[in-house]
């Protein structure tokens, strides 16, 4: 699934692809995709509507046009292109939004697992998907006192902690396994068990992490590219996702990976001691 620096790089490539275009019409051809409005509404009140602006929450890509917000949710393996209208529909594409210029920026989405979330501009952050969501790592609000209160007043395992999207948006398995591995903690240390030192380590890689990897255009793994066909960069300077069994970067010990709140975790066994 993308994460933050992903779905960034994705808005950035977007801002440039689609921004000052005029939605002529939309064809939904997998109407599950659309979860608000009705599928009906969802395509009329896009007609006429001139996209804006590109904005992004945690995940989420929004489209701003004239009056709309439009929410979405890329999930695993959900993809934006923009085409010429004369060219072959590729299988799999689920949503397409036709522009009065003869381009379409058409979504596609292998495992249909996507979702689009349409509402009037201005209420998109008061609903769900995005209502619930914690603060922005980049932002003035991500602070580590803040941080420190909502770990220290829960005991779950580090790991599932960081990834709900409470404590802070944007951070998925990629993200948080190498934020740990920088901070030197294990994925199962209880997030109230955490010294001061520590969650201020970690506080400081969280966001050193996904600025690197923003500034590399995302990590390239399965089959994320951005918008233009083109693939991030950061896979080249991971420490630990997806490394299982080869030597720590650090100290030359085999990294080890564990199901942990149900989600693969790769560590190194000696840099991230495990609690006893």
């Amino acid at each position: 699934m993308p994460e933050l620096p992903e779905v960034e790089t994705i808005r950035r490539t977007l801002e440039v692809l689609v921004i000052n275009k005029e939605i002529e019409r939309v064809t939904v051809n997998w109407p599950k995709i659309i979860k608000h409005p009705e599928v009906e509404q969802f395509k009329d009140a896009l007609c006429g509507e001139t996209i804006l602006k590109m904005g992004r929450r945690g995940k989420f890509l929004i489209f701003y046009t004239d009056h709309l917000a439009l929410v979405s949710h890329l999930r695993m393996e959900g993809k934006y292109a923009l085409k010429d209208h004369m060219e072959e529909i590729e299988k799999h594409t689920h949503v397409i939004f036709h522009f009065t210029d003869g381009t379409e920026l058409r979504y596609r989405d292998v495992r249909k697992f996507g979702t689009m979330h349409l509402f009037q501009k201005g209420t998109e952050m008061e609903e769900l998907p995005l209502s619930q969501l914690g603060p922005e790592p980049f932002s003035r609000e991500f602070t580590l006192a803040d941080f420190s209160r909502k770990l220290l007043k829960t005991n779950r395992m580090i790991k599932p902690a960081l990834l709900d999207q409470k404590i802070v948006v944007g951070l998925g398995n990629i993200y948080v396994d190498e934020a740990l591995f920088r901070s030197g903690i294990h994925p199962e240390r209880l997030t109230n068990s955490l010294k001061k030192a520590e969650i201020s380590r970690l506080y400081k890689e969280i966001k050193s992490t996904l600025h690197e990897a923003v500034e590399k255009g995302g990590s390239t793994v399965r089959s994320y590219v951005n918008s233009q066909g083109q693939m991030g960069m950061f896979q080249l300077e991971l420490f630990a996702y997806g490394r299982k069994g080869e030597p720590c970067k650090t100290c030359g010990t085999p990294m080890e990976r564990k199901v942990i709140g149900g989600r693969g975790s790769v560590f190194c066994p000696k840099c991230q001691k495990k609690p006893r």
